[in-house]
């Protein structure tokens, strides 16, 4: 599926973790799809949607590496890029729970897509294929995008 017809329709698009490491290390090809969707923020067509759990986990290579200049390119992009919005997790932690159990996610990809509903969010962009379970979230897998 080409990317532009990917996120024809979505409005508010929360990204997990692997999609904001492709974009902030420049990670091709995946970089170059993430572009798009930076391109919609900045011009006002797409609000992106991250978690405290995407900063975390974002931050745990950096950090090992002592990379303090890549921990705050992370930060910065995370909760304070263009028309994005940090979404917190405070008072998920049943739904995160219950939705494990259903569909046996772990409980970081639970979290986050139970962030991303509570958020609002009409996609979720990820390069985790068993988040394809879910059915009531429109699930975007970037392996799967061409441009």
């Amino acid at each position: 599926m080409r990317v532009v017809d990917a996120f024809a329709d979505v409005r508010s698009l929360f990204l997990d973790t692997a999609p904001v490491i492709y974009y902030v290390e420049s990670v091709s090809p995946f970089r170059e799809i993430m572009d798009v969707a930076v391109a919609g923020a900045r011009a006002g067509r797409i609000e992106l949607v991250t978690s405290p759990i995407t900063l975390a986990e974002c931050l745990v290579h950096p950090f090992r590496k002592g990379d303090l200049d890549l921990v705050q390119r992370f930060r910065l992009t995370i909760t304070r890029g263009t028309n994005t919005r940090y979404a917190g997790i405070d008072g998920l932690a049943e739904e995160a729970a219950a939705l494990r159990a259903q569909l046996n996610l772990s409980l970081m990809d639970a979290f986050q897509v139970v962030c991303a509903r509570a958020a609002g969010a009409d996609a979720f962009l990820t390069n985790d294929q068993a988040l394809t379970r879910v059915s009531d979230l429109k699930i975007i897998v970037l392996s799967t995008l061409e441009l």
